[in-house]
């Protein structure tokens, strides 16, 4: 009678889930809680798209009020053509760079790498600047130029990093990164020392300091595919991150193909950065700081965090530019906002870490 007890006691805490697995009544109450805090942040980030179409400086400072959209045609077109694809636009920004960062870091097992390390912001930026320095400030040509040169910057990686002869796969790969980014940035350098200090050296400037202020449908267009497809991917494997993660030994013996899987992965990263700095220009520390806000959120799984990441991503890169296009008359560049919030957010997460680590 004993044995009956216990078996049925077991079966009201315990229940099969679809793969034949046991779970537990408290980790399916959990999983639950956690895809409500999923949903929520889901639910924040529409409402702060919405609210955000009637924060600008027109009619006055810092919010529209909505009545005014039934008789003022300059308000309609103002949101329709300029704060609607634009806040698109954000919005995929953030969440391409902060998905990004978050597989980089999870797959390099290094908390400090971001979205443009393998050479691909400053490949991105050398290939701005050097379209601004022989065919002068072109959006769409800046934009090729960019996309072009930040898919080659990752390619040199790679290249670079078969022929480095120690260390492991990732230590080769973080050292060539390295190595092409201070490439292009010599490049960038000397474009800016030849670059007329009256006409296209501002431009290469104000271009690096990052920014959505000539964001057109066309950018809509031309990013949303691109960023889509690859979210796609990343999430969807996002299951089988916590296995790359570990060696290619124990990555084998889970049924993973880490070389094929890796490389897959950190292509779609590349690309969805590569397609948002095309259009944005150098927009740090997204890709750094939202990551590790996910993971103290919903945990170092995968399975929720890389999601958590990609919805919180998005919903700071809008309140950024939302600061940026109302906090002055005049627009401060995004990046600096970003930077700047990005920071604080670093110092104080690291800094509670190691407060809450002193008192345990």
């Amino acid at each position: 009678m004993r044995l009956v007890g216990v078996f049925h006691a077991r079966q009201q805490y315990e229940a099969p889930d679809e793969y034949g697995s046991i779970t537990t009544m408290s980790e399916t109450t959990s999983r639950s809680a956690t895809v409500r805090r999923l949903a929520l942040f889901g639910l924040i980030a529409i409402a702060l798209l919405v609210l955000s179409l009637f924060i600008g400086r027109y009619p006055k400072p810092f919010l529209m009020p909505p009545r005014i959209l039934f008789n003022d045609t300059l308000a309609q077109r103002l949101v329709l053509y300029l704060r609607l694809p634009r806040l698109l636009v954000a919005f995929m920004m953030g969440m391409a760079l902060s998905t990004a960062g978050f597989v980089m870091q999870m797959l390099f097992r290094n908390p400090l790498v971001s979205p443009g390390f393998l050479g691909v912001s400053q490949g991105a930026a050398f290939g701005a600047a050097l379209s601004i320095l022989l065919i002068g400030w072109s959006p769409l040509m800046v934009q090729v130029m960019a996309g072009t040169f930040a898919f080659a910057g990752l390619i040199l990686s790679f290249l670079l990093a078969r022929n480095i002869r120690f260390g492991g796969w990732h230590l080769r790969l973080v050292l060539a990164g390295i190595a092409v980014s201070a490439l292009f940035s010599s490049g960038v350098g000397v474009i800016k020392y030849l670059a007329d200090p009256l006409r296209e050296l501002p431009d290469i400037v104000f271009w690096m300091l990052g920014g959505l202020y000539a964001i057109t449908w066309d950018e809509v267009l031309i990013v949303t595919p691109i960023v889509f497809i690859a979210l796609a991917v990343m999430i969807a494997m996002r299951w089988r991150l916590n296995i790359l993660t570990l060696n290619d030994e124990s990555a084998y013996s889970l049924g993973a193909a880490p070389g094929r899987e890796r490389v897959l992965i950190l292509v779609a990263a590349v690309a969805a950065t590569a397609a948002v700095i095309a259009v944005s220009g150098l927009v740090s520390w997204v890709g750094l700081i939202v990551p590790h806000i996910a993971r103290r959120l919903f945990g170092a799984d995968a399975q929720y965090s890389l999601p958590a990441s990609t919805l919180i991503g998005g919903i700071f890169a809008v309140m950024c530019d939302d600061l940026a296009r109302t906090i002055l008359a005049g627009e401060i560049p995004l990046g600096i906002i970003t930077s700047l919030l990005g920071a604080l957010a670093f110092a104080l997460i690291f800094a509670s870490h190691h407060a809450a680590g002193k008192s345990t």
